[in-house]
């Protein structure tokens, strides 16, 4: 249950949930301000004036964006070359605002209007085919980014990690169901195979795992392509 004042400090950040804080979503982060004494100086994506309201907020002075966590730059776009897609889903599931359609081995599209630039997909393309594009010309943080987009990305965003709590449900009543699945197929002649929670499991791993690698190479600065 998030605290009184770090859903005021949620409501400051710019909800891209990009981790570059260093925490996996934006309401993590603001419970870890109001909770542990965080710093306040950690989202790039929200800038000068993101670290004002934030400060603002908790009665701390004003700091300068600490640079281990980015830099703040006009806001990106992603696009996918329609060229090189394999459609390997792989930048779907690392979308944290479900921006990016598509099914497995056909080609992806961005959705423009609901990408806020994370750029959480870039390193999980294992074809690199996923190029950013400015925004928001010369705007950084606040100024590239409003509030009307804010709360879309977060409510997009909610909704996402609701549905993956709902998947991952009926995946664990699958894998319950499974040994009997094949006995009650006999009565009806039907062959049901292998139940496919292995397969799914192996899928979440490789995308934690580029997750992770995303979150290191922002470290580094090895990350990102901008068109």
């Amino acid at each position: 249950m998030i605290s009184p004042l770090a859903h005021q400090l949620l409501g400051a950040l710019p909800q891209t949930q990009c981790t570059r804080c260093g925490y996996p979503d934006c309401a993590t982060y603001a419970q870890a301000i109001a909770a542990e004494g965080v710093a306040i100086n950690q989202c790039p994506p929200g800038g000068a004036e993101g670290i004002a309201r934030l400060a603002a907020i908790t009665g701390r002075p004003v700091l300068p964006l600490n640079p281990a966590h980015g830099l703040e730059t006009p806001r990106s776009v992603a696009f996918i070359d329609e060229n090189w897609c394999i459609g390997c889903t792989l930048c779907i599931a690392a979308c944290p605002t479900d921006a990016i359609i598509g099914t497995n081995k056909v080609m992806h599209t961005v959705q423009e209007a609901h990408c806020t630039g994370c750029e959480l997909c870039l390193p999980v393309c294992p074809v690199d085919c996923i190029v950013l594009e400015n925004a928001s010309g010369t705007h950084t943080g606040w100024a590239a980014w409003s509030g009307a987009q804010a709360r879309q990305a977060q409510n997009r965003y909610e909704f996402r990690s609701i549905r993956l709590k709902q998947d991952a449900h009926k995946s664990t009543l699958h894998g319950l169901m499974a040994p009997e699945m094949p006995a009650l197929a006999q009565g009806v002649g039907a062959d049901t195979g292998k139940t496919p929670s292995p397969a799914q499991d192996v899928k979440q791993a490789l995308i934690a795992s580029a997750l992770a690698r995303a979150r290191e190479r922002r470290q580094t600065g090895t990350h990102t392509k901008v068109l």
